[in-house]
This record gives C-alpha cells, sequence and structure tokens, in this order.
C-alpha cells in the first residue's frame, strides 16, 4: 500500500488493460509480483516470450503505461 493504494490490485488492472493489444499480436503478459520498492514482475506468454522486441514492449509500452497511471511503480522487470 502506498499513500492508501493497494499498488499490486492498480498494477493488475492496468495491465489487464494492456493485454488485448499484447494477445491481438499473439503474446501476453502475466503479473507476477510487485514488491515494495514499486518494482513490477512480470512474465511474458505466448509471441512476447522470447520476441527480440520483448524488451521495448516491457520498458516503452507496459513500464511507461505503469507509471502514467499507477503511483509507487518505480520499474518493471520480466522474469
Amino acid at each position: 500500500m502506498i499513500g492508501g493504494v493497494d499498488v499490486k490490485e492498480e498494477v493488475a488492472k492496468i495491465i489487464n488493460k494492456i493485454r488485448p493489444s499484447l494477445q491481438a499480436d499473439g503474446g501476453d503478459v502475466e503479473l507476477v509480483d510487485v514488491d515494495e520498492d514499486g518494482v513490477v514482475k512480470v512474465k511474458l506468454l505466448g509471441a512476447c516470450h522470447g520476441c527480440p522486441m520483448s524488451t521495448l514492449t516491457v520498458k516503452n509500452g507496459i513500464e511507461r503505461t505503469l507509471k502514467e497511471h499507477v503511483p509507487g511503480v518505480k520499474e518493471v522487470r520480466p522474469v
């Protein structure tokens, strides 16, 4: 909880909004964890797993979107 906000719950909501665009390309993303330091861990699935563009997807897509919408998110890391 940061400022009365359940960060993991908010992150899950935003990830569920991001998922359809990844699924449209044959991929997917799964929320693994959000730690107390604001680090979000995700697992890329399907076509996203092992894709050469996956780093861009995580940093420029998922991380940027989460930082815009969820206070307290500092970084997104694939696991």
